[in-house]
C-alpha cells in the first residue's frame, strides 16, 4: 500500500543489510513485470516508463502513488446486467466499495473485456479495444517529447518530458470529481459517470460564460448557481471550494461542517449522478465516505433527479420517487417507491394519447408540480385552476397542466411527453396529466322497448352507419399501400439506373486487372472531366483551391487539381505530363493521370494525408525540432531531385509551404511542381533576371527560414537576430539551427550568382558540408564561405 514500512526497515540496517533488500525488492519487481501480476497486484513506484500497460485480463494489477493512496488500473462496472469496466484513478483505501473512481478515461467510457490502457512508445496514453484494435482513447501526447508518466501522491496522473516538465496531466481534464489542489476553469465541465441510458448525463457542473459555478440541465436550465463570478474555481485540502480572481482572492467559497477536523485525510468534491454536487469525507474509523456538504439541500429540487416519468416525494425516511402511473400516486410515494439514483429507469412511458379508442380526460394530481424535460420549455399564463384545465383539456398539443394556487395564478402547460416532477405537502399546486378514457360498456343487443326511429331522430347514426364508416377506411387504407408501392417501385427504378450509369462511369476507367489488385499501381491514366466528377463525387470534398479529394475504383485515395487558363496544346501537355509522372521520389508526390479537353483540364494526384507544411507550421503550438531540420532536409531532396537527377531538368517554379504535404510518418512531398510551362498566368509572372531553378533557391531560402523562426513573414529578417531570437528559446541543436539559418540567407542572396546550388543546400542541411555566417543579400559572395572538398556548383539545365 506504502512505502514507509519500507523506509522504517532500510533505516535499521547496515549498509550491506540496505543492499540486499534493494536486491531482492529489484527481483521482486522484475518477476511481476514478467509474470504480469501473477506474483504482485500492485505497482508502488511513483512514475512508469514507456511501454507500460494495464488491461482488463489482468484487472488486479493497478499502478499506485508512491502514498499508496491511489491507484490506477481497470474497474468493474455493472451495466444492464452485464459486465463492463472503466479505466482510470481510483483511491485505494481497501474494499471495493471505499475504491471510488476520481478520474476516468473520456469521462466514464465503458469498455468491454480484453482492452488495455497502454503508455505507448511514442508518448501517448491509449485505450485500446484488444478485439477490433481501434482505440477508444488517446491523450493526443504522441511525439511531444513524453519520456515517462507519473502519478503523484495528491491522485493527479502527469505525462513528463526528458525534463520532468508536465506535457499533459488528469488535472486538466476532470471528469465527476475534484481533488484537493485541483481547479476547474471555463469551459471544463464535471459530468456524473452515470449507466446506460440514464438520464444523469445531461448533468453538467462548470464555470458558466458569465462566471457563475452552476448545476446544470442540458446547458438551458441552471437549478443551483453560486450568484459570485470568476474564472477559476478550486478545491483545497479543507474542503474549502471558492472562486479565485486574477489576483488569487477569494470572492465566493463554501465549506463542509468538518473543515476545522484535523483527524480527516481525504476529502473530495464529487458530482453524483442524482445531479447533485456533494464534498465527501473519509471517516477513518468505520471506513467510509460522509457526505459533509451538498449543494442542493432539497434533493426534489434537482432538475429531473428521479428521471422521466417520475415524481420526487417524501416518506419517514426522506426522498424517495415514485412513478407516474404508480397506484402510490395519489396517496402520495410509497415506501416502495424506486431510489433517487436509480434516474426513474422503471417508470413506464407514457401512452400515446393518439392511440387512445376514446376521448382522453384529465388525471388530477394535488400538491404536485410537473415539468417537462425534454424540451424543458414549458407555456406560462395566467389563468385559473379550472380555467388552466380546461385549456390543456382543448389544446391537442398539450400533455400535462401545473396550476399554482399561491396567489400567482400561474398555469404552465407542458407540450412533451417526457414529463417529470415533485409532490411536496405543503405546496399549494395541482396538476393535471392528460390520460386515455377508459372505455365505457355497451350493450350488444338493442332495447327491445325502444322505438327504433328514436335512434336517427335523437342524432345517432342510422343503422349500418359503423359498417359504411369500416368499408371507407378499408378502401383508403388500399389505396394507400397501392400509392406506396407505385412510388417504391418507382425509387426503386431511379436508383438502379443511377447505380447502373455510376458502375458503367467506373468501368470505363481504363485500369487494368494489376490495377485493381495492386493499390500502387503507378501507370498514368488518362480520364475524361465526367470520370473525374464521378471519382471525386461532383467534386464534393474540397481540400483547396481547385482541389478536391477522390477515390479510384481500386480504393487508392487521390487528389483532382483543376487547371485554369492552359495555354499549350494538348501535345505539349500531355508531353508535360508524361514527364511529370516520370517521376519517383520519396519527396514529390506522384502523379497519377490527366484530363485534357477543351473547356476542362485536370491533374490527378497521389493522397497525402497529414495536408500542408503550413498547417503543421502554424497551427500546432509544439513543434520537435528534430522533425523541422528532417522537414527541411526533405523539402531540399526532392527539389535537388527535380533539379540534376531527371533526364531534364524540372523547375518547381511555386515552392511554397502550401506546395508540400506532410504524409502519415511527417515525410514532406512537394506536389505542383512543374506547372509553369502550363499555366498563362504563371508563365507571365517569371522574372528575366534569373533563371527558373536560380528562382527555386531563393524560394527555398524563403521556406527553410519560415520553417526555422515559424512566421510567415521573413522579409524583415537578418541572419543575426534569427540566431539570437533562437538562442534565447531553444539551446538543443543549435550548430544544426546555425546551419539552416546560415544556409537559408544564402538562398536568399539578391543576385543569383551569389546563391549556393540545390547541391550544396542538402549537403549542408545533412551537415556533411559547413557554412559561413552569410554577407548582406546585396554584398558580394566570398569564396570559400561554403567550405567542403571536390564539391562543384552543379549546372543548372533550367
Amino acid at each position: 500500500m506504502g512505502v514507509s514500512w519500507l523506509r522504517h526497515l532500510l533505516s535499521g540496517l547496515s549498509s550491506d543489510g540496505k543492499n540486499l533488500v534493494k536486491c531482492c525488492l529489484t527481483v521482486l519487481l522484475f518477476l511481476c513485470s514478467v509474470f504480469s501480476g501473477v506474483f504482485c497486484d500492485e505497482f508502488a513506484r511513483a512514475s512508469v516508463p514507456l511501454g507500460f500497460e494495464v488491461n482488463t485480463f489482468d484487472r488486479d494489477k493497478v499502478w499506485v502513488s508512491e502514498n499508496g493512496v491511489f491507484a490506477f488500473g481497470f474497474l468493474e462496472v455493472d451495466v444492464d446486467g452485464g459486465n463492463e469496466y472503466v479505466v482510470g484513478i481510483m483511491y485505494n483505501l481497501g474494499d471495493k466499495d471505499s475504491n471510488l473512481p476520481v478520474w476516468t478515461v473520456g469521462g466514464g467510457l465503458k469498455v468491454p473485456v480484453n482492452s488495455t490502457c497502454r503508455l505507448a512508445m511514442d508518448g501517448g496514453l491509449v485505450l485500446i479495444n484488444n478485439f477490433s484494435g481501434i482505440t477508444l482513447w488517446s491523450s493526443n501526447t504522441s511525439n511531444l517529447g513524453v519520456e515517462k508518466a507519473s502519478l503523484l501522491d495528491n491522485g493527479n496522473l502527469v505525462l513528463l518530458s526528458s525534463k520532468d516538465e508536465a506535457v499533459w496531466e488528469t488535472f486538466g481534464s476532470p471528469s465527476n470529481t475534484l481533488l484537493p489542489g485541483q481547479s476547474i476553469h471555463y469551459p471544463q465541465t464535471l459530468r456524473p459517470l452515470s449507466a446506460t441510458r440514464s438520464t444523469s448525463s445531461y448533468y453538467t457542473f462548470g464555470i458558466r460564460h458569465d462566471g457563475e459555478l452552476a448545476l446544470m440541465w442540458e446547458h438551458n436550465v441552471t437549478y443551483w448557481r453560486s450568484h459570485s463570478s470568476s474564472k477559476e474555481a478550486r478545491f483545497n485540502s479543507s474542503g474549502v471550494l471558492g472562486l479565485y480572481d486574477d489576483r488569487g482572492h477569494v470572492v465566493w467559497y463554501v465549506s463542509p461542517k468538518d473543515s476545522d477536523d484535523p483527524s480527516v485525510r481525504f476529502r473530495h468534491l464529487r458530482f453524483d449522478r442524482d445531479g447533485n454536487l456533494r464534498i465527501y469525507s473519509w471517516d477513518n474509523g468505520s471506513r467510509v465516505w460522509r457526505a459533509v456538504w451538498q449543494a442542493v439541500e432539497d434533493q426534489c429540487s434537482v432538475f429531473g433527479s428521479c428521471g422521466l416519468f417520475s415524481v420526487c416525494g417524501y416518506n419517514s425516511s426522506g426522498p424517495v420517487c415514485g412513478c407516474l402511473f404508480s397506484d402510490s400516486l395519489e396517496s402520495g410515494v410509497g415506501s416502495g417507491s424506486p431510489a433517487l439514483d436509480s434516474g426513474g429507469l422503471g417508470c413506464k412511458k407514457m401512452v400515446d394519447l393518439g392511440n387512445c379508442r376514446m376521448n382522453t380526460s384529465m388525471l388530477a394530481l394535488k400538491q404536485t408540480v410537473l415539468y417537462g424535460v425534454y424540451p424543458p420549455h414549458d407555456l406560462e399564463m395566467s389563468l385559473s385552476e379550472a380555467a388552466c384545465k380546461e385549456y390543456c383539456t382543448n389544446d391537442s398539443s398539450c400533455i400535462a397542466a401545473t396550476s399554482m394556487n399561491d396567489g400567482s395564478g400561474l398555469c404552465t402547460i407542458k407540450q412533451t411527453t417526457f414529463v417529470s416532477g415533485y409532490k411536496v405537502p405543503n405546496i399549494h399546486a395541482v396538476s393535471f396529466l392528460k390520460v386515455c378514457s377508459v372505455p365505457l360498456a355497451v350493450p350488444t343487443q338493442p332495447n327491445r322497448h325502444s322505438n327504433p326511429k328514436s335512434t336517427s331522430s335523437s342524432g345517432g347514426l342510422p343503422a349500418g352507419g359503423g359498417s359504411r364508416k369500416w368499408l371507407i377506411g378499408a378502401i383508403a387504407v388500399v389505396v394507400l399501400l397501392t400509392v406506396l408501392v407505385i412510388l417504391s417501385l418507382q425509387a426503386l427504378v431511379f436508383w438502379l439506373l443511377y447505380r447502373r450509369r455510376k458502375i458503367k462511369v467506373r468501368t470505363r476507367i481504363p485500369f487494368g486487372k494489376d490495377a485493381r489488385m495492386n493499390p500502387h499501381y503507378s501507370v498514368v491514366i488518362r480520364l475524361s472531366f465526367e470520370e473525374i466528377k464521378e471519382l471525386t463525387d461532383n467534386f464534393a470534398n474540397q481540400l483547396g483551391t481547385s482541389v478536391f479529394r477522390g477515390v479510384l475504383p481500386n480504393k487508392t485515395p487521390i487528389v483532382a487539381k483543376v487547371l485554369k487558363e492552359v495555354a499549350v496544346s494538348e501535345k505539349e501537355f500531355r508531353v508535360k505530363v508524361s514527364t511529370l509522372s516520370g517521376t519517383h521520389h520519396r519527396n514529390l508526390v506522384s502523379v497519377k493521370g490527366f484530363c485534357f479537353e477543351p473547356a476542362n483540364k485536370c491533374l490527378l494526384y497521389e493522397y497525402v494525408p497529414n495536408g500542408s507544411l503550413e498547417k503543421w507550421l502554424f497551427d500546432q503550438k509544439q513543434h520537435v525540432w528534430q522533425q523541422k531540420l528532417d522537414v527541411a532536409l526533405g523539402v531540399a531532396r526532392g527539389l535537388a531531385y527535380l533539379h540534376s537527377e531527371c533526364q531534364k531538368c524540372i523547375a518547381h517554379g511555386n515552392l511554397k509551404l502550401e506546395n508540400v504535404l506532410l504524409d502519415e510518418n511527417m515525410v514532406p512531398k512537394l506536389t505542383d511542381f512543374g506547372l509553369k510551362d502550363l499555366i498563362t498566368a504563371q508563365a507571365a509572372a517569371a522574372s528575366s533576371s534569373e533563371s527558373p531553378s536560380e528562382r527555386d533557391i531563393y524560394m527555398l531560402g524563403e521556406m527553410l527560414l519560415q520553417i526555422v523562426t515559424c512566421k510567415r513573414d521573413v522579409a524583415g529578417e537578418n541572419v543575426e537576430k534569427v540566431l539570437e531570437q533562437l538562442n534565447r528559446e531553444d539551446g538543443d541543436g543549435l550548430e544544426a539551427v546555425q546551419r539552416i539559418t546560415r544556409i537559408s540567407f544564402w538562398c536568399m542572396q539578391s543576385q543569383p550568382f551569389l546563391r549556393p546550388s540545390i547541391g550544396e543546400v542538402v549537403k549542408v542541411l545533412e551537415g556533411t558540408l559547413s557554412v559561413d555566417r552569410p554577407p548582406s543579400r546585396s554584398g558580394p559572395r566570398h569564396r570559400g564561405t561554403i567550405e567542403g572538398q571536390g564539391v562543384a556548383e552543379i549546372e543548372a539545365e533550367c
